[in-house]
């Protein structure tokens, strides 16, 4: 009967001490994966932090420095080619540059009077030839030295042609001259030349022995 007794208390310490040491074992346990969970959380937001702190860095460096790149370069080109278009027309304009304009329908005819090309020479052949298209390319210098806005104008005819010199004026709109007599001249296509001349008062013009219809007129500024 004794034996039976040492028997229970064996075994009931037994069951105690194994119960015992499964609770134990289970805060151990649990005390550990808890430890272990935050040990490894924060070892790995460290360390996920970190590699995505450089990478993030990295990439958004190069993203922003090639946007702000681009962007920077066609704002500073355009702003750049304004200025330097500016600065650079002014200097050139002070170092020699003519500002010519259009100028009223007065003004034309006022500067054909002034103007002397008229009184040089009529030259056809040899040596130092002078003929209606230099009696134009004058005209058109000394307009440009006065700040005026002129055209050669050459007319063709079937053979051969004229050179007369063109201003479109302010009020008027365009307007010819013969640059060998100052006349003001209408030109039309189809029409012949001397019936275009506007003859100054006491002249009349007869028709050349030439035909000088008028086929085509180029207005060069």
């Amino acid at each position: 009967m004794n034996w039976i007794k040492w028997v229970l208390i064996s075994l009931a310490i037994a069951a105690f001490a194994g119960a015992g040491g499964y609770a134990v074992y289970y805060v151990s346990y649990a005390w550990g994966d808890a430890s272990g969970y935050n040990r490894g959380y924060s070892v790995g937001r460290d360390v996920g932090y970190g590699a995505g702190e450089q990478d993030g860095y990295s990439q958004g460096y190069i993203s922003g420095q090639e946007e702000g790149y681009d962007k920077g370069y066609d704002q500073g080109q355009v702003e750049g080619y304004d200025k330097g278009y500016d600065e650079g027309r002014e200097a050139g304009f002070s170092d020699g540059y003519i500002i010519v304009r259009d100028p009223t329908y007065e003004e034309a005819v006022a500067f054909m009077k002034e103007d002397e090309t008229s009184d040089n020479e009529y030259i056809e052949d040899g040596y130092g030839v002078y003929v209606c298209s230099h009696f134009a390319r004058d005209v058109c210098n000394q307009a440009e030295v006065e700040g005026l806005r002129c055209a050669f104008v050459e007319l063709r005819y079937a053979e051969g042609g004229h050179a007369i010199v063109g201003f479109d004026t302010l009020d008027e709109g365009m307007v010819y001259f013969d640059a060998m007599t100052d006349e003001v001249v209408k030109p039309e296509v189809g029409k012949r030349y001397y019936k275009c001349i506007v003859p100054k008062p006491g002249y009349i013009y007869l028709a050349p022995f030439f035909d000088d219809t008028i086929l085509d007129i180029l207005v060069i500024w």
